[in-house]
């Protein structure tokens, strides 16, 4: 498994190890688990040692690959380091992955930003929309399906990926996440669109359920229901602040400068919208999410805040 030292990458590790079809558990990374793992054999390897990468994964020889080593612009690297490391794992990852004998199935963490966002793209597609990424982050996960998909058919293995809402939870380093417990939060005044996320619990029960049922098609994994920005800032006790035209920019910049840059896929979502039709979620994955969008926004809104106290003089 990679992405083993997120948040999400640890939550499915340790789901992993209470399956018990699971026999043995390799995780792979560049930074160690969040919590403590029992039977799982953590490598502390950078996506870069491609070499390390390639021994480990072809030594261990997995039946079943996850691959949710992916970083999200602005969650925990800039878009530019974030792109050049999800690529650099992928082809790692996935290049030893087709070289070991007993590999039958592949696990992919990806987004339904592959669907795009604007016009003419479809306000809630299914899993048989075209994809047309609209953002680098789009792209970015789109090309990994892609690479999965050409390794699947040369060594002929199955591949299933998951395509995540944004995914908001205590400790996840979400772009939105932050951006939504600003003060003030912006949203389209021409429209608000609608959006919907997925708790980070609900994506790793979707990730391990799509590697116990061996899924071998996308599937869509989003909470049921939906919300606006301007209805999350008010469910927040934020202030919603409209943009239009070039507010965007200021409003952009004004975000970046308070601690939550907006990358150009959370940016879509405030002006178009996001959601994806989940219907086919039970049947593939025989799950359903455990909350709802707003009762995932709710919880956002519910996390305690840093609070600063300045240094105090010891007193002689």
């Amino acid at each position: 498994m990679s992405g083993v030292g997120g948040e999400l990458g640890t939550q499915v590790a340790n789901l992993l190890e209470e399956e018990p079809w699971v026999k043995s558990l390799s995780g792979i990374d560049a930074d160690p688990p969040r919590s403590r793992l029992k039977r799982t054999a953590f490598h502390r390897i950078h996506p870069h040692e491609h070499d390390r990468i390639v021994e480990t994964v072809m030594d261990f020889d997995p039946h079943v690959l996850v691959h949710v080593g992916v970083w999200e612009p602005d969650a925990r690297a800039n878009p530019t380091l974030a792109a050049q490391l999800t690529d650099n794992a992928a082809i790692s990852i996935l290049g030893a992955a087709a070289e070991c004998r007993s590999l039958e199935h592949v696990i992919l963490r990806s987004g339904i930003e592959v669907y795009g966002a604007g016009p003419g793209t479809l306000t809630r597609p299914d899993e048989f929309a075209p994809i047309r990424p609209t953002s680098e982050w789009g792209h970015t996960v789109a090309d990994i399906e892609r690479t999965a998909a050409s390794v699947a058919e040369r060594v002929g293995v199955t591949v299933g990926a998951v395509r995540l809402a944004s995914v908001i939870g205590p400790h996840v380093p979400s772009p939105l996440g932050r951006l939504l417990r600003l003060p003030a939060v912006p949203f389209n005044a021409l429209g608000d669109p609608s959006f919907a996320v997925i708790r980070q619990n609900d994506a790793a029960r979707a990730i391990v359920a799509a590697a116990r049922q061996r899924l071998a098609e996308p599937v869509n994994v989003v909470a049921s229901g939906s919300i606006t920005a301007m209805q999350a800032a008010r469910r927040g006790r934020r202030l919603p602040v409209p943009a239009i035209g070039l507010q965007w920019s200021v409003a952009r910049r004004m975000s970046h400068l308070a601690g939550a840059p907006v990358p150009d896929h959370i940016a879509e979502l405030l002006r178009h919208g996001r959601l994806a039709d989940n219907g086919r979620m039970q049947e593939l994955l025989s799950l359903v999410p455990e909350q709802t969008t707003a009762e995932v926004i709710d919880d956002l809104y519910g996390w305690p805040g840093v609070i600063r106290r300045p240094a105090q003089k010891q007193v002689a």
